[in-house]
């Protein structure tokens, strides 16, 4: 039998993947999760104030051409980590779309040592050169279908 087990990478970006399902602003279903040495400590997606309505629900909250109802993913996952006391140092994200400049900022003043994303979006060059400047990794991340695939094949045959 082959070897299913699925990469770090893989992984982890799978994970993000599937928690952007629970954004709550269509706008962008945006995932992320902080891994340190290979475990999860936090997750989180873009969604409004806990108790508040969604756009989802209500529509958006639009200023500048920026929907400002929600908290992005990133924020919200270090957020879910202060909360928890877990700390953020020397970690490193997986998220679906690359930060934006706040976020940037953010994940960087918490200790963030790589940020691994999917999509390329709206890649704003301030948060490209604060990360090559603060030395922060950069890494895109390709999915590999056949893990997909084998996941499902896998699954299908231990089905009782």
């Amino acid at each position: 039998m082959a070897n299913h087990r699925i990469p770090w990478e893989q992984y982890f970006m799978m994970q993000a993947l599937v928690i952007s399902q629970r954004s709550t602003c269509n706008r962008a279903l945006v995932g992320s999760v902080l891994v340190k040495d290979k475990r999860i400590i936090g997750t989180g997606y873009n969604g409004s104030v806990t108790g508040q309505a969604h756009c989802d629900d209500v529509g958006h909250q639009m200023v500048d051409g920026h929907c400002v109802r929600t908290i992005h993913s990133e924020m919200n996952t270090l957020i879910q980590c202060a909360k928890n006391g877990v700390s953020t140092l020397n970690t490193e994200i997986y998220v679906t779309h690359f930060p934006c400049y706040n976020c940037t900022k953010a994940l960087i003043q918490a200790g963030i040592k790589r940020v691994n994303y999917f999509f390329d979006y709206r890649d704003n060059p301030l948060a490209v050169d604060l990360l090559k400047k603060t030395g922060v990794e950069v890494n895109q991340i390709k999915l590999d279908s056949s893990y997909v695939q084998n996941l499902v094949e896998e699954i299908g045959q231990n089905e009782v």
